[in-house]
């Protein structure tokens, strides 16, 4: 009776060990489901080609000869990417991206208080972008690093989780040498589809900082200067100058927006450039602003 009872006992102590452990530790099942992925992944990074003579010159075979070169190293991302997470909490973002069925993931997500937690090593291809296109970048997974700020879309973001993006930025900018040009949003990859981070990011901020791009509020709007008190000099014909042959669609795609549905690259400029009113056709104030931005991604 007492080895019975002294074997419930045990058996209880270990339940509630177990149960503290997970407790103390909800993600321990995660993050093993993660080293195994991780490890299926560098047996891919590890494979050795196989040749014609190897695989019985099957007709998919095209490898004569292997030889392995010293010269080589791990790829690195070039693209920062900026999101909202559109949910309600920092663990509500953190089970999506835990969930299977989900197929989203990022490598950072940024709290409300400014708490950074990496999900992914930067090296690893995170699921953020989907079909998102840049310039002639069709494949930003590949290249880029995706930052998840917890925002439910439609509030302002706070000063401490802009501090940590900072932060963050600054690391990522100087490890992989990433240029200013290349923190973006990710409406700006994907007109229509996204609309994130919303018109509550401080983008001007961060480029004051290094990070993305902003357009010189001095050209866009220039300081009257009078002459003898006179604002401006009456012109009698306007035909002999030079006409402007300013394309706005084109320099919306030399600065890398898909221009494939103009109207919708227009939203999603107005979206980080403007930042209200974005929608509707560009306004000659959004020219201006455009005029002097595509001459920067030249």
């Amino acid at each position: 009776m007492k080895f019975a009872e002294s074997l419930v006992n045990s058996f209880l102590i270990g339940l509630l060990f177990l149960t503290a452990s997970c407790a103390s530790n909800p993600y321990k099942k995660v993050n093993k489901e993660h080293r195994k992925n991780v490890k299926e992944i560098a047996k891919a990074y590890s494979e050795i080609p196989k040749t014609k003579e190897q695989l019985n010159y099957d007709t998919l075979s095209i490898t004569d000869e292997w030889v392995g070169t010293t010269n080589f190293s791990i790829r690195r991302p070039n693209f920062v990417i900026i999101h909202h997470t559109a949910q309600d909490s920092l663990e509500q973002t953190i089970k999506t991206f835990t969930l299977t069925r989900t197929q989203v993931s990022s490598h950072y997500v940024i709290g409300r208080d400014g708490t950074i937690v990496q999900m992914l090593n930067d090296y690893l291809r995170s699921w953020h972008a989907g079909s998102g296109k840049w310039g002639n970048v069709t494949d930003l997974n590949s290249v880029s690093i995706g930052i998840e700020l917890d925002n439910n879309g439609f509030e302002p973001f706070s000063e401490a989780q802009i501090q940590s993006l900072l932060v963050l930025c600054k690391r990522l900018k100087w490890k992989y040498r990433i240029p200013a040009a290349n923190f973006i949003g990710h409406s700006d990859i994907a007109p229509g589809r996204k609309v994130d981070p919303n018109t509550n990011f401080p983008w001007k901020k961060l480029a004051e900082e290094g990070y993305g791009l902003w357009y010189d509020e001095e050209e866009v709007f220039p300081a009257v200067n009078p002459i003898n008190g006179v604002d401006s000099i009456p012109i009698e014909t306007t035909d002999s100058l030079p006409k402007d042959s300013f394309d706005p669609i084109i320099a919306l795609r030399i600065i890398g927006y898909d221009v494939s549905n103009p109207d919708l690259a227009i939203q999603s400029f107005k979206l980080h450039f403007i930042q209200n009113e974005i929608e509707g056709e560009l306004t000659d104030f959004d020219i201006k602003v455009l005029k002097n931005l595509y001459k920067k991604y030249l």
